[in-house]
């Protein structure tokens, strides 16, 4: 039986013999991969301090799928690049509480310590990989650069690279490999960022907005894809979106950020189901539903939010 303790972990209640016959619940800490705490940040400059995010707390176990949901500039996308210290040094920003991986804080470990995990152990799908792919080198370059920096037992990485290519779903891979960015296809590019988020073996895979600017076709199968890969890998994924139309039969857990701060956060079929805050019901309402005909699609009202 799984009861919740007082930091919000999962704990296993175990039955425990007593004389005559007598049973306690021993309850047992189940240590989550990824358990983030109190985190909060805030970006200072010559206007004043500007607080992204307000101290949200959320965990996410093996092999599971986190669906972060909020509008642009909720505190998604900063929350994912906290965790291993890709935003600007302090005191330009500033980030406090816990990121916990396997029991380690995150924030304690040293440049050198944080290169370690960076693709190996977090590794990132960004928005836009037109802008985030380097149009000077091949896509077979900028696959094998992670390739060598984290993996130097692999002896023959062209193969390598041909290999991950293929598993993303890119036909003539080997051919492919020597192409350009702007020699391929928007949905091809955003395969590409796959392949090298894969390419180190990541334990967990931020995908942040990976659907975007692809059509209804091509979002569908990068879904697809993940969904694939996840459970190929035993991989758990951070899926930031600001869908819900993507978050269903993928996430395991949602949890909804609006102004920096998780205002909803439980099992996916149950926020899907029955949303309680007015935020998670606005952003569900404004999904527009096959064969029903509406000449405006919901707008979420922030005046009735801050009432």
């Amino acid at each position: 039986m799984w009861h919740p303790d007082a930091a919000g972990r999962r704990c296993l209640a175990l039955p425990f013999a007593l004389g005559c016959g007598g049973i306690l619940l021993r309850v047992v800490a189940i240590l989550m991969l990824l358990e983030v705490e109190d985190l909060k940040v805030s970006f200072h400059s010559r206007d004043g301090v500007n607080e992204a995010v307000r101290g949200i707390s959320f965990c996410l176990d093996e092999g599971k799928t986190l669906a972060i949901v909020g509008e642009s500039g909720s505190g998604k996308s900063v929350t994912s690049m906290a965790l291993t210290k890709l935003l600007p040094p302090e005191p330009l920003c500033r980030v406090s509480g816990k990121a916990l991986l396997d029991g380690r804080n995150l924030f304690d470990l040293r440049e050198k310590e944080m290169r370690d995990v960076r693709g190996k152990q977090i590794a990132y799908i960004f928005q836009e990989p037109s802008t985030s792919l380097n149009p000077y080198y091949t896509v077979c370059n900028q696959i094998a650069e992670a390739l060598k920096y984290h993996r130097v037992d692999v002896l023959d990485v062209g193969a390598e690279v041909v290999t991950l290519l293929d598993r993303v779903g890119i036909r003539d891979p080997d051919k492919r490999a020597k192409d350009y960015p702007h020699q391929m296809s928007g949905g091809m590019k955003q395969r590409v960022m796959i392949a090298i988020a894969l390419a180190c073996q990541p334990r967990i895979l931020v995908a942040d907005e990976p659907t975007t600017a692809l059509d209804v076709t091509i979002e569908a199968q990068i879904i697809d894809l993940l969904k694939e890969l996840r459970a190929s890998l035993n991989m758990s994924i951070i899926l930031i979106t600001h869908n819900f139309g993507i978050v269903d039969e993928f996430a395991d857990d949602i949890a909804v950020m609006f102004r920096g701060e998780i205002v909803e956060a439980g099992p996916a079929e149950s926020i899907l189901a029955h949303p309680q805050h007015p935020y998670t019901q606005a952003l569900i309402k404004c999904i527009p539903k096959l064969g029903v005909k509406q000449k405006r699609l919901p707008v979420v009202d922030y005046a009735e939010l801050e009432e």
